[in-house]
């Protein structure tokens, strides 16, 4: 048994008000309800506020370079697969110079725990905007505006044929602790974007969601085999309207819960959880929750399966038996 105190280690140095703080007490407190022994994990980061993250975990981690989370991750897992592997980046260093790796990881299925730390911004070279920041938005890089569409991660990670992506808002402990234990029990790569907000350089990135009850009112959380119902007294549900969505209230023209969509974040295609993590507010809430778990081959056993099958079919073993596969003498 162990506790979230037996993951901590050192003092965070981030700024008061911070979404890591949060993000990092949920960590603390998923492995402990995973389970896994802090000697048997690796935490793996880039560059950025969020990548300083390894240094208070006591576990085996490294603070590596800029964008290159993903891909040092992915040599730590199949180099060492009985090691649980989480790498966490932020939006600039995960979808910027490291969004190469960040798709990769996810088509190849590698059996990594990628945790996107989303807050828009880059906050530690102190206020950039960033592949996630909204059209017009202004920052210290554009001070007229950004002129460019946002990437949004769950289409990203879909379009990379991703098999698991969720969601969570970095101040909901609860929520945040559940989809990091989902992505831990996922076999293959999973993708946990936590919105998070900076209170230097965005703060308010995130408001719509950020307090219990704004997500009562502006959230859905899904669950798998659940009806997709949301509000603060549950009124409101989805429906399916022509190829989109439909926000309905229980009650009117007829509807009851009968109507109202079921969540199937097993279904191996993607169509309808691509609309689910895409919606966005006032017309529609933002889901939270786990957006798709799907099984798959995963690269780590696949890769070792061949070498496997591969060693089998060979008449050598090692070095040595291999310098014997060929003709030799003796020199007296």
């Amino acid at each position: 048994m162990f506790t979230a105190k037996d993951y901590k280690k050192g003092q965070p140095r981030w700024c008061p008000g911070c979404g890591d703080h949060f993000f990092l007490a949920s960590l603390h407190k998923a492995m402990a309800e995973i389970g896994v022994a802090p000697w048997d994990i690796a935490v793996i980061s880039g560059i950025g506020c969020s990548s300083r993250l390894p240094h208070y975990m006591n576990t085996y981690g490294m603070n590596t370079i800029h964008g290159r989370a993903a891909a040092i991750a992915t040599g730590c897992k199949v180099a060492n697969p009985k090691l649980t592997v989480w790498q966490v980046s932020g939006d600039g260093d995960g979808l910027a110079i490291g969004g190469n790796h960040f798709i990769h990881a996810n088509r190849r299925n590698i059996n990594l725990n990628m945790i996107l730390l989303n807050n828009r911004i880059y906050g530690l070279t102190k206020g950039q905007y960033s592949p996630t920041s909204p059209r017009g938005f202004v920052s210290k890089s554009s001070p007229y505006g950004t002129v460019e569409d946002p990437f949004r991660p769950a289409e990203l990670c879909f379009g990379a044929r991703g098999h698991f992506f969720a969601r969570a808002v970095a101040t909901d402990a609860a929520g945040t602790v559940e989809i990091l234990k989902a992505a831990y029990n996922h076999q293959g790569s999973s993708v946990c974007e936590i919105l998070q907000n900076c209170v230097i350089f965005n703060n308010g990135a995130h408001d719509c969601v950020a307090k219990k009850e704004d997500r009562a009112k502006n959230a859905i959380y899904l669950e798998h085999g659940k009806p997709m119902l949301f509000g603060e007294n549950k009124e409101y549900g989805l429906v399916q309207e022509g190829f989109g969505l439909k926000v309905v209230k229980l009650g009117e023209n007829g509807i009851t819960e009968k109507d109202i969509l079921v969540h199937d974040a097993h279904c191996e295609d993607n169509t309808l959880q691509m609309k689910l993590a895409l919606m966005e507010g006032p017309d529609f809430p933002i889901a939270l929750g786990v957006i798709r778990d799907v099984e798959a081959p995963t690269y780590d056993d696949a890769l070792y399966a061949q070498i496997d099958e591969v060693s089998s079919k060979k008449k050598y073993h090692n070095f040595e038996e291999l310098l014997l596969t060929n003709d030799t003498w003796e020199v007296k």
